[in-house]
Formats: structure tokens, C-alpha cells, sequence
């Protein structure tokens, strides 16, 4: 049995035991995915999907997220003193074996979907919006966040020691002073 999916505006004919190069997805090395988005189970007996084959999915384990061939793209424009460029290009990519294709009961697997985009991040309260500090943007405050830093009263309560041990992000100093006055109200 085999089956032909789409991912990364890519289609792929694919059996199980198969070893694939697709475009990143949001997956750790280990982990069991799922693609959805089946065009055409073939076999004994073939079905083809309008786009899609409702219930079929084909299972995957994610080997490594490794980087494509390095592509050189050279231009060179004619004629005397004329310009070259030389521009390299590295893809990043991720190495999947194919597990199962499933012909029905995609829905109930409970394996987690393929998608080429992370996680998002997880929202901390609107009273704790780091991002109203000064100098803290979306970034700052998901490395803030990874650091173990979520209130403002965390924020207030750093010494310069404690600010100095921090290598997650820089903390300044002003956002203590910032926070201090958040964290009152």
C-alpha cells in the first residue's frame, strides 16, 4: 500500500519504511507525527481525494532537522565592467521515517499533526504582559519567561547579583524600577 501526501506545497509518494527529506516542521528528533493531508491512497483498491481522503493519515517518526546541500546562485551581467554576486544557500529540512498509512480512524490516533510552524508560545495574564516594559518585546519576554521570570513582582524583586546570573536575556536595570511600579497597580 502506498500513499501520496502533501506538505511544504510539496506531494510525495511515500510507502512504509520510507526515509524522507521534507521542509522543517516544528518536531523534535523521536517524536511520532501525523500528516493529514492525504491526496491518494493506492493499493488493491486506489482512492483518490477531492483534494483530500477523509480519514487517512500517514504516520511518522522524526529522525534529525538537518540543513539541505549548500545552492550557489551566481549572477554575472555582461559587457565591461559588469557586476557579479555570488549569494549561497543552505535548506533546512527535516528527515522523517515513514511508520503507518492509515486508511481510516485518522481522527482517533491522537498523534500529534505536522505542522511547519512552532508552537505557540503560552500567554501569561494581562496584568503580567512583560511586553510593557520598556525595551521588551515579544522575544524578550518569551526568553524572560523561559528564564523563569512571569510577574512583575519577580521582576521587582531582582537584586544585581540576581541580574548579573540571568543569561537568558540582559535584564536592565530600569525594567526593575518599571516593574516595581507595575507590580503596585
Amino acid at each position: 500500500m502506498f500513499a501520496v501526501l502533501k506538505t511544504g506545497g510539496k506531494q510525495y509518494k511515500v510507502h512504509s519504511g520510507d526515509v524522507l527529506r521534507i521542509e522543517k516542521l516544528a518536531a523534535d528528533a523521536g517524536e511520532t507525527i501525523q500528516f493529514n493531508d492525504i491526496l491518494m491512497l493506492g493499493g488493491d483498491a486506489p482512492v483518490v481525494g477531492a483534494p483530500f481522503v477523509e480519514g487517512a493519515a500517514v504516520q511518522a517518526e522524526v529522525i534529525d532537522q538537518i540543513k539541505g546541500e549548500k545552492l550557489i546562485h551566481f549572477v554575472k551581467r555582461r559587457r565591461k565592467h559588469s557586476s557579479k554576486r555570488t549569494k549561497g544557500h543552505r535548506q533546512k529540512l527535516t528527515l522523517i521515517r515513514i511508520t503507518e498509512i492509515l486508511a481510516t480512524g485518522a481522527d482517533a490516533t491522537g498523534v500529534k499533526v505536522a505542522t511547519g510552524k512552532a508552537a505557540p508560545a503560552a500567554k501569561v495574564a494581562a496584568s503580567d504582559d512583560l511586553t510593557q516594559l520598556t525595551g521588551v518585546g515579544p522575544a524578550a519576554a518569551v526568553k524572560l519567561n523561559d528564564a523563569g521570570l512571569t510577574s512583575f513582582a519577580q521582576i521587582a524583586a531582582l537584586s544585581a547579583d540576581d541580574i548579573a546570573g540571568i543569561e537568558a536575556v540582559k535584564v536592565k536595570p530600569e525594567w526593575v524600577e518599571q516593574a516595581k511600579d507595575l507590580a503596585k497597580g
